[in-house]
């Protein structure tokens, strides 16, 4: 466990000396996406009817995931990829870690910075609407399955890229479109029937809404189907970042 704790706190170190650009940064960021859409959007789009919730307040789950996905990806393929290609990669691989030790320190520093980023976007918002909390369980759950998957794609496109374009090129074409057209900015409810199947399809929709559902305690999927999916992706993801790095691949020349 020397080896993980050790990787652990460098990972953590790494961002949290830069504290300000790596949580400040997308929390300021989080909340002029609420300041903006909610003035922009507030008297065109309605969500759940039925319930005391304006769409100030709606905004505030999913901006927080989303900022916990795209800062969870961030922390492990920048981390990973600017080891690569500053060529001090190797003081890692020659050391006597696990590779499970290894995986899961790159994982779990990755989680605490998405999570991170997160709470401060709940904490902030509450200066503007009051966030109602259901089911921290649910909160908990989708917020560390999303740390973990987006983790696990950061250190896959990590291993992959051979340069940084290559990283903006995986969070510009797949990580942000992704993000975007799962929810976070309206309720899928409210699209046409065939637009509600494409965002079903897309797992961050799950994490998401099942993340949502943890403060309004109204998903707009079945929650089991929700914990189902992320469940099965995240450990999908994990055994196949793992398998990279137990295969040494693009990582030992």
């Amino acid at each position: 466990m020397s080896g993980f704790s050790t990787l652990f706190l460098k990972e953590s170190l790494r961002f949290w000396k830069v504290g300000f650009q790596t949580i400040g940064a997308p929390v300021l960021t989080a909340l002029l996406y609420l300041l903006i859409f909610s003035h922009a959007l507030k008297n065109r789009i309605s969500v759940y009817p039925d319930m005391e919730i304006d769409y100030l307040t709606f905004l505030v789950p999913g901006l927080a995931m989303m900022s916990l996905l795209q800062n969870a990806f961030a922390n492990t393929s920048s981390s990973l990829a600017q080891s690569k290609m500053m060529g001090n990669i190797v003081f890692i691989l020659l050391t006597p870690i696990s590779h499970q030790a290894l995986f899961a320190a790159y994982i779990s520093a990755a989680c605490v910075r998405g999570l991170l980023v997160a709470l401060g976007v709940v904490i902030a918002s509450m200066f503007f609407v009051n966030v109602p909390i259901s089911n921290m369980f649910l909160i908990l759950f989708f917020g560390i399955c999303g740390g973990v998957i987006l983790a696990s794609l950061g250190l896959i496109a990590g291993i992959w890229a051979e340069k940084f374009d290559h990283i903006a090129a995986f969070q510009n074409f797949a990580i942000l479109p992704m993000t975007f057209l799962s929810g976070v900015f309206y309720s899928v409810e409210s699209l046409p029937p065939f637009w509600q199947m494409i965002s079903h399809i897309n797992p961050f929709f799950y994490l998401i809404d099942g993340f949502r559902a943890g403060f309004f305690g109204r998903p707009d999927a079945p929650i089991e189907v929700s914990i189902c999916v992320v469940s099965m992706v995240s450990i999908f993801l994990s055994l196949g970042c793992f398998s990279l790095i137990r295969s040494g691949y693009k990582l030992r020349g």
